[in-house]
């Protein structure tokens, strides 16, 4: 089950991406580190209504923002359709127990829907360069690769520019 986020489960979803970084690490993937992703991006998140939580058995096991507003990192992008009103997903998480199971599969075919939905256009995101496993994931969904951004508090390696037109 997927619903909005409650304010008491922020440091549950940062136990999850805490153990997604970890697993990451072990993998070569210095994806996410102590800046990113930060309680105060989730508190934001929440606030604005766009934090979302996966439920298996009623125990949070993955979460997903789903946000309206675009980081200026991503205005040097050549995106596919016009910068209008789009749906951006950022910080899509499962925990590592839980990874390879379809989980976010189900959060993208959230997402995806939502973004129908509500009328957008296309759906946009990035990942990171060095993680193999999500350039896959994305692109084997439809997602075409635009470009790289790059976020130097968290890595000096790019991170590549994805867009699903609906």
């Amino acid at each position: 089950m997927i619903r909005h986020a409650k304010l008491a489960e922020i440091a549950e979803i940062l136990a999850i991406t805490k153990a997604c970084a970890a697993y990451m690490e072990q993998k070569g993937i210095f994806q996410w580190n102590e800046q990113y992703p930060s309680k105060a991006a989730f508190l934001t998140d929440f606030e604005r209504g766009e934090l979302y939580v996966l439920l298996e058995k009623e125990a949070l096991i993955g979460a997903v923002t789903l946000s309206t507003l675009m980081d200026e990192e991503y205005e040097p992008i050549a995106w596919l359709t016009e910068t209008t009103k789009h749906l951006y997903v950022h910080r899509l998480c499962v925990h590592p127990d839980f990874q390879g199971k379809g989980y976010a599969q189900i959060l993208m075919d959230y997402a995806e829907d939502h973004a129908r939905r509500q009328g957008f256009p296309s759906v946009r995101l990035d990942t990171f360069s060095q993680n193999k496993r999500n350039q896959k994931f994305y692109e084997t969904r439809g997602y075409q690769k635009l470009g790289d951004i790059f976020f130097p508090k968290q890595s000096e390696h790019p991170f590549h520019c994805y867009e699903l037109v609906l």
